[in-house]
């Protein structure tokens, strides 16, 4: 659905608009044209992602998908209404799904900040599968360098305080931790080429995933860094 400058302000405003009435119930949902519109296209594009069967090609149409509804978002985030949203709960997780971090993440601190449910179709609620989701992509190398960090770090803050199972915040402590030494599953680091000061700040964060979840995969990256950070011995 291609969209004029015109017609991406107006739906803007008209998100807004509707996100700001549904709050005057407190049990309000989104509802009115600029909602119905938007979910509707999002059911066309489900349908069309149900014909595809390569992964890799529904994220690719799924990044294209979502410029659809980037006005819309943008309207409903600028209301910061609250209101029960499942076309922005849906598009939040694509937007994980298609490694728009920035943008998933905006999507994020909005819906927990004000208590708003995915789906059905999602198993986990909204902490756990940014535990699992961000932590494992950076894992996996999909993203990596400063981003990896800062996204990392954006997770940690948004889920801090937040009941979540241990073993997906011990996969966060874990890819936080191979993040600062420049660890992916498929590109080891020797600790004795990484700076002092990032193996230091690493450790704690690997060892605490290991607290977590004795089985998460850090031990021997523990082990290393520990020589690495340890003074050397007095001569004598």
């Amino acid at each position: 659905m291609r969209q004029t400058p015109a017609q991406r302000h107006r739906l803007t405003v008209m998100a807004a608009a509707a996100a700001a009435a549904g709050a005057q119930d407190p049990h309000g949902h989104m509802e009115g044209s600029a909602y119905e519109l938007m979910q509707a296209q999002m059911h066309e594009h489900m349908r069309t992602l149900k014909s595809i069967q390569s992964v890799e090609r529904k994220i690719d149409a799924k990044r294209t998908m979502l410029a659809d509804f980037d006005a819309y978002l943008t309207g409903v985030l600028q209301a910061d209404a609250g209101v029960q949203d499942v076309v922005l709960t849906t598009l939040l997780v694509w937007h994980l799904d298609t490694g728009l971090w920035a943008r998933g993440l905006e999507l994020a601190d909005y819906a927990l900040r004000h208590g708003l449910a995915l789906p059905d179709q999602y198993q986990r609620d909204l902490s756990t599968l940014l535990l699992d989701e961000v932590s494992e992509a950076a894992i996996k190398g999909h993203l990596a360098g400063v981003d990896a960090a800062v996204y990392l770090a954006h997770v940690d803050l948004l889920t801090r305080d937040r009941d979540a199972p241990d073993q997906a915040r011990a996969k966060l402590h874990k890819a936080i931790g191979w993040a600062l030494i420049g660890k992916t599953a498929t590109h080891d680091v020797d600790p004795k080429d990484v700076p002092v000061e990032q193996c230091l700040l690493a450790l704690p964060h690997l060892q605490r995933a290991i607290e977590l979840f004795a089985q998460v995969g850090v031990k021997k990256d523990v082990e290393r860094l520990e020589r690495r950070v340890k003074p050397d011995a007095p001569a004598t």
